[in-house]
């Protein structure tokens, strides 16, 4: 049976500190990891093969076609009755950020054992990436949307709704031509379960008004 864990956005004045530190290092790490998989060379993850396949059919820019794409996205929030937070504005500009950062400092690699090990950690820190921002709560990224609103929606797990996505979304860029990998592969299969797993241990969790008050000083008898 499927762990249940409620994933809808809450206010970020709720425990805003430990929230806003929970997003803003999530969404690094994610494009931290992000950065490793692009220099592993061993495959794009399934959603840049479908930018890819769209910027060969439509002859646009890789990075016009992922904003497009991104709000084509959004769109699809609306009958999952999804709604965005402040994560899904920082998803974009602080992931993008720092995919490029580490970029700048992180070569390609050519030797086959680095190559899998920037593919393998970047699998499982993206995994976990995820679990942290998407656990604090403050609203998911656009791709991340469908994967909290179809689970929510259909009461599927999180692991599987996440590898139906990444699959779906891999099969449409290979046929529009996109470039495939071992890496694409084990991204697609692997980042579903992950996620799952590291959910439970960082998502936030309102404390309630009993805990609150057993928490509460004691100023006499």
């Amino acid at each position: 049976m499927a762990l249940k864990l409620d994933l809808k956005p809450v206010g970020i004045s709720h425990d805003t500190t430990r929230r806003s530190i929970q997003l803003v290092g999530g969404l690094a790490l994610y494009g931290g990891s992000m950065a490793m998989l692009t220099r592993s060379g061993l495959g794009l993850d399934p959603w840049d093969v479908l930018h890819e396949g769209l910027m060969k059919l439509t002859g646009l820019s890789f990075g016009t076609v992922t904003a497009i794409a991104s709000v084509l996205v959004l769109l699809l929030w609306i009958p999952l009755r999804q709604r965005p937070g402040i994560g899904t504005l920082a998803n974009i500009v602080v992931i993008s950020l720092t995919v490029d950062l580490v970029r700048l400092f992180l070569p390609e690699q050519d030797v086959l054992g680095w190559q899998i090990l920037n593919l393998v950690a970047g699998v499982v820190l993206n995994g976990l990436a995820a679990a942290i921002y998407v656990g604090a709560r403050l609203g998911p990224g656009p791709r991340d949307g469908l994967m909290t609103g179809f689970a929510a929606r259909t009461g599927k797990s999180i692991r599987l709704v996440r590898t139906l996505i990444e699959i779906t979304v891999l099969t449409a860029g290979w046929l529009l031509g996109g470039t495939v990998g071992v890496g694409t592969v084990l991204y697609a299969l692997a980042i579903g379960p992950l996620t799952q797993a590291f959910l439970p241990y960082v998502v936030w969790r309102e404390r309630s008004p009993r805990t609150r008050m057993s928490r509460a000083p004691r100023w006499g008898r």
